[in-house]
């Protein structure tokens, strides 16, 4: 059986830039085509220049501009030179987007309809800017301030801040705009995980069998994968016994299942979901 690979490598400057370029057009057109016209404020400071431009009339991409470089000033003394770096390119060219693509035509006047695909396009467009391992800059960087500073996780300080943003558009606008807010906040977030680690969904399985050799043997034969035995002893009977761990593609797991079954009906075996796994077989990364 071919195992299906995909080589990643470090990326080189250019390509980076060529990320972060497809990246921020991509966020620029979700915002102005689908978010800014009805008044999404879906986290981070896009979410801020829509309420600034509502509230004060203010050019959104100023808005971007104006926040992004005293960050950047900020988190070079404040994160190191490596962090400001990173978000150098994508804290000025994003704006630049976003302000080229100032008179877009809304694509839709539903604000269910922007949550939705607004939400969906700034995903996919940070989603590729992370991949060239670069940033946009933004709220992004004052939450990994309050986590060098604070007690709170990355996880926790973005969540509050993205909390702050859309507590404010309830305010500013109605508690309807700021639940379509969330909505756009779930579908960036979720879509930046799938530019992340692609449709490709594998799965890790933990079998406990008596007859674990005999398992182990027909998965390398019939399935032509690895299988890793870990040290374990049974709870209740104090009896060594390894656990095997098994990593297949989801198209696989039909396989893995009845190849366990056959040989030992009362197995235990235990399927979690794997999101990216690297190596031998999966993915390489060098």
């Amino acid at each position: 059986m071919m195992m299906s690979r995909r080589k990643r490598s470090k990326t080189t400057k250019i390509e980076q830039l060529i990320y972060i370029i497809i990246g921020s057009a991509i966020v620029a057109f979700a915002y102005n085509g689908f978010l800014l016209p009805n008044y999404v404020a879906a986290g981070g400071v896009s979410g801020i220049s829509t309420i600034t431009e509502s509230l004060f009339g203010l050019e959104p991409a100023y808005v971007i501009w104006g926040i992004n470089l005293p960050l950047l000033v900020a988190a070079y003394y404040l994160l190191g030179k490596a962090s400001a770096l990173r978000s150098v390119a994508g804290s000025i060219i994003l704006p630049f987007f976003v302000f080229i693509t100032r008179n877009l035509e809304p694509i839709t006047s539903d604000a269910l309809l922007a949550a939705l695909f607004g939400g969906l396009g700034v995903g996919i467009g940070l989603g590729i800017v992370f991949l060239g391992d670069a940033s946009t800059g933004g709220t992004a960087l004052i939450a990994q301030m309050i986590h060098k500073f604070t007690n709170f996780s990355l996880g926790a300080a973005i969540a509050m801040i993205d909390g702050l943003i859309v507590l404010t558009a309830i305010i500013v606008f109605d508690i309807e705009l700021g639940l379509y807010a969330l909505i756009g906040l779930y579908m960036t977030s979720k879509s930046i995980d799938l530019v992340q680690t692609g449709f490709n969904r594998t799965k890790t399985t933990l079998i406990v069998s008596n007859h674990y050799q005999e398992v182990h043997d027909a998965i390398y034969k019939r399935i032509d994968r690895g299988v890793t035995k870990l040290a374990a002893q049974g709870g209740f009977t104090e009896a060594d016994r390894p656990v095997l761990m098994c990593v297949v593609f989801q198209t696989e797991m039909g396989a893995l299942k009845r190849t366990v079954k056959e040989i030992d009906p009362e197995a235990f075996v235990i399927v979690m979901n794997s999101s990216e796994v690297l190596g031998q077989g999966f993915y390489e990364a060098v």
